[in-house]
Formats: C-alpha cells, sequence, structure tokens
C-alpha cells in the first residue's frame, strides 16, 4: 500500500485549492479538543461506545487517535439520520441504546464481564459475534445485531474519513474542491494531488 507524504492534506487545506465552507469544516475536524463530554449518552454508554469504536478502528500508529464516538453522541443529540433505515431497525437512538446494551449482555454471557473489561482479543471476538450475528443476550431479540453492527461500521467509517489526518494516509484530496479538475483519466494526476511513494 502507498504511504503518501505526512502533512499533504494540511498543506493542501491552506490553498485557494480549497473553498472557504471546505476549509472550515476540515479544520474544525483537526483542531477539535481531545476531551470530549457526552450529550447524549451517559458516561458509561460513551465509554463503550469508544471502546467498540477502538476495536473497530484500531490506531496503534497514531499518537492522538482520531475520536470516532463524538460525531455518534453529537449526530443522535441532535436526532439527525440518514432519512432511511431498514424495515427491522428501530430509529438509530433507540438502535444505539439497544445495541451497545447488547454489546454488554453478549460480554457478561460469553466472559461474565463488561465489555470494558475485556482484553483486546476478548473484545475483538464479540464484535466479530455481533458481526455474524452470533453475540449472545436478549436485546437481540429487539433488534437484528447484523443490521446494528453494519450500521454502526458505516457511521464509524464516515467518521473515520471525514478526518483530514485519514484522508492524508490514503492520499485523498477530493476536499480540494474549488472547480478546476482537468486530469480525470486513470492515472493521471494533478498537481494538487500526492504521489504514494514506496
Amino acid at each position: 500500500m502507498p504511504h503518501y507524504p505526512e502533512g499533504t492534506v494540511r498543506a493542501l487545506l491552506q490553498t485557494d485549492l480549497v473553498t472557504p465552507a471546505t476549509r472550515a469544516a476540515l479544520e474544525a475536524r483537526l483542531t477539535a479538543p481531545a476531551a470530549y463530554e457526552p450529550q447524549f449518552f451517559d458516561a458509561d454508554t460513551y465509554r463503550l461506545l469508544q471502546a467498540v469504536a477502538a476495536r473497530i478502528y484500531p490506531q496503534p500508529d497514531r499518537e492522538t487517535p482520531i475520536a470516532l464516538a463524538p460525531a455518534v453522541d453529537a449526530r443522535l443529540l441532535k436526532g439527525d439520520a440518514d432519512g432511511w433505515r431498514y424495515d427491522s431497525m428501530p430509529p438509530d437512538r433507540e438502535a444505539y441504546r439497544l445495541g451497545l446494551g447488547g454489546i454488554n449482555q453478549a460480554a457478561e454471557a460469553k466472559f461474565q464481564k463488561p465489555f470494558l473489561e475485556l482484553d483486546e482479543a476478548q473484545q475483538d471476538s464479540l464484535i466479530a459475534l455481533l458481526a455474524a450475528a452470533e453475540a449472545p443476550g436478549e436485546n437481540w431479540s429487539q433488534l437484528p445485531q447484523d443490521r446494528f453492527f453494519e450500521e454502526m461500521l458505516a457511521e464509524l467509517t464516515e467518521s473515520y474519513y471525514a478526518h483530514p489526518l485519514a484522508q492524508e494516509e490514503i492520499g485523498y484530496v477530493g476536499m480540494a474542491d474549488v472547480p478546476g479538475w482537468q486530469r480525470i483519466g486513470l492515472n493521471e494526476l494533478e498537481p494538487r494531488e500526492p504521489e504514494g511513494t514506496k
């Protein structure tokens, strides 16, 4: 996998190739405070969401991991949604309440401890059971666990790759949204695009 030079996206943000609105949104993500007080979840449930997100998106090489739980908490507080959901799924707030509770039920059933007290291998095994719709727990009778996992994974993925540092690691420069892209053929790079190094 190619590696892109550190700082390329951050440097691009300072150019006139990025519109002010996009620059403001991405800079807000870059400078978001490390400490976040949950507004929708209670403190324990928020810590559980942080732990689940950290196992789905481990970031061992990042000095300060990209925080994924704040975006979920803020969205649920506002009541925002995608405008659709599977007919087998409850509204998002209820889905997260049942789903995160179900993760703790599965941890208790399988390891006799809450998820936060499990080691990483145990946490990973529970998340794998959840993804396969095989996790134990009574909440799963009210919520299809594979759909919950799919929805949570999609939201965490969106939050991760909406961050400039994640965009930088994959060489994404699509946030340079000022009109003017000329090279649109296969393997044609604009001067603003970083080239991967081996």
